[in-house]
C-alpha cells in the first residue's frame, strides 16, 4: 500500500521513537510511506526533521497570549493540508495515517478531498491533558470541537490503551471505529543487549541490586520515593539507583540523595543515543514505573519486558492491560499508603520472586504482539477492511 504518513511532531522524546519505528516497520511489511511534517519537504522519504531542537516552538508559546498560540496551531493545519495535497497529487496514497495532535485537521481535510480512509493514532487526550497543565487552554470550546471533529472524521481511530478509547467512544466515535493498537518495541534493537552481569561490568555496578528508571524524569513520577526507600533498613545496602536518563527534577534528587548519605549509590546517565539503551537497562535487577499517565502506554515499560525485567508499578486500569500482578510484575495500589515502599521491599529481598516476573515479562511481548512490526501489519488489516 501506499500511505500517506503525516505528523505535527518534531521533539526529541517517545514521540519521536514511536513515529521512527512505525514508519520502519511499515516499510518493512513492503509498503510505501511517504511522510509530511514540519521542516520537511513532501518528497522527502525519511523521518526528516523529527527529533529536532523545539525550543524555538517553546519560546514562542511563552510571549505569545495563549489564544493566538492556539489560534496559530489551528491555522497550521492549512500550511499541512497544502503540504499533504501536494505530495497526494504526485504519490497517490491509499490512506493517511495521522498521529493526532491538538487543532490539528489537516488529515480530515485531505482525507475529504481525497476519498481515501483516514487513520488516526491518538496518545493522549490532549484537551483533557493541556486543560489540566501549564495554564490551561484558552480557547477550550474551539479545542473541544476541535477534538471532536478529528476523532470523529477519521474512519479508524487508534488509541493506545482502552482507558484512551474510552475517551474516544466518550466523545462519539463508534466503537467498531475503535481499535487499540498499544506502544511496541523493536526486538532487533535489543537483540545485542548484553546480560546483566556483563551489563553491571560495564557501568561499574558489579555487586549491586539496580533499580532502574528510563525516561525523562519529573517530580510527578515519585522517584523520590525510591531514593527515600534506599535510606531506611528496608532496602538492602547494596541496592542502587540508575537513571537511563535526565529531567527537570535531576537535581532536586541528587541533593536528596546527598542529603540521605546515597550520592553514590543514585547515578544519573544524562541524555544518551537511544542505541545505548539497551544495554543500560540491561543492568537493571528491578524496573521502576513508580507512576503513569492513566492514559498512557508507557516507552519505558515495553523496553523492560522486552529484556525481562521484574517490574514494580501502580496497579492502574492502563497497565493492567499489559501486565499481571504476580505474573510479570510486583504491582501496587497507588491509593495505598507505603505501598510502593512494601513492593519494593519484597522484590529486593526476594530473588526468586525476581526470576519468576523476570520470565513472565520475556514473554508478554510476544503473548500480547506488543511490536511495532505487530502494529505494522494491524494498521494494514484495518485499511484493508476500510478501503
Amino acid at each position: 500500500m501506499r500511505i500517506l504518513y503525516h505528523h505535527r511532531t518534531a521533539s526529541k522524546d517517545g514521540q519521536a521513537v514511536h513515529i521512527e519505528e512505525m514508519i520502519d516497520a511499515l516499510r518493512s511489511e513492503g509498503h510505501e510511506v511517504r511522510v509530511v511534517a514540519p521542516g520537511q519537504d513532501a518528497d522527502e522519504g525519511g523521518a526528516g526533521q523529527m527529533g529536532s531542537d523545539m525550543g524555538w516552538v517553546h519560546g514562542l508559546k511563552a510571549r505569545l497570549p495563549k489564544a493566538v498560540y492556539e489560534l496559530m496551531e489551528l491555522a497550521y493545519s492549512l500550511v499541512a493540508y497544502r503540504k499533504l495535497m501536494a505530495a497526494a497529487k504526485e504519490f497517490k496514497p491509499d490512506v493517511i495515517y495521522e498521529r493526532y495532535n491538538l487543532f490539528l485537521l489537516a488529515g480530515l481535510m485531505a482525507k475529504k478531498r481525497l476519498g481515501v480512509p483516514l487513520l488516526l493514532e491518538v496518545n493522549s487526550p490532549l484537551v483533557l491533558e493541556r486543560s489540566q497543565h501549564s495554564g490551561g487552554l484558552a480557547l477550550a470550546g474551539l479545542a473541544r470541537w476541535a477534538e471532536g471533529a478529528a476523532w470523529r472524521g477519521a474512519d479508524r481511530v487508534l488509541p493506545v490503551t482502552e482507558v484512551l478509547a474510552g475517551h474516544v467512544r466518550a466523545c462519539g466515535v463508534p466503537a467498531e471505529r475503535i481499535q487499540v493498537v498499544p506502544n511496541g518495541i523493536n526486538r532487533a534493537h535489543f537483540a545485542q543487549a548484553p546480560g546483566p552481569d556483563e551489563a553491571k561490568a560495564r557501568l561499574g555496578l558489579q555487586g549491586r541490586l539496580v533499580l532502574g528508571f528510563t525516561g525523562f524524569v519529573r517530580d510527578w513520577h515519585g522517584v523520590d520515593r525510591i531514593v527515600d526507600w534506599m535510606a531506611t533498613p528496608q532496602a538492602p545496602a547494596h541496592t542502587q539507583l540508575l537513571v537511563v536518563g535526565d529531567g527537570p527534577v535531576r537535581e532536586a534528587l541528587e541533593a536528596q540523595a546527598k542529603q540521605l548519605g546515597l550520592a553514590d549509590r543514585v547515578a544519573f546517565t544524562g541524555v544518551i543515543h537511544r542505541d545505548q539503551v539497551p544495554a543500560h537497562v540491561a543492568a537493571f535487577d528491578v524496573a521502576l514505573q513508580p507512576a503513569v499517565t492513566p492514559y498512557a502506554s508507557p516507552l519505558k515499560l515495553m523496553e523492560y519486558l522486552v529484556l525481562g525485567k521484574a517490574i514494580v508499578a501502580p496497579s492502574t486500569p492502563n497497565l493492567l492491560e499489559v501486565l499481571t500482578h504476580e505474573t510479570n510484575a510486583l504491582m501496587f495500589d497507588e491509593a495505598s499508603p507505603g505501598g510502593l515502599e512494601g513492593a519494593l521491599t519484597r522484590l529486593c529481598s526476594d530473588g526468586d520472586l525476581r526470576e519468576r516476573l523476570a520470565h513472565g515479562a520475556r514473554d508478554t511481548i510476544d503473548r500480547l504482539n506488543l511490536t511495532w512490526l505487530g502494529n505494522a501489519q494491524r494498521v494494514a488489516a484495518m485499511v484493508a477492511i476500510s478501503q
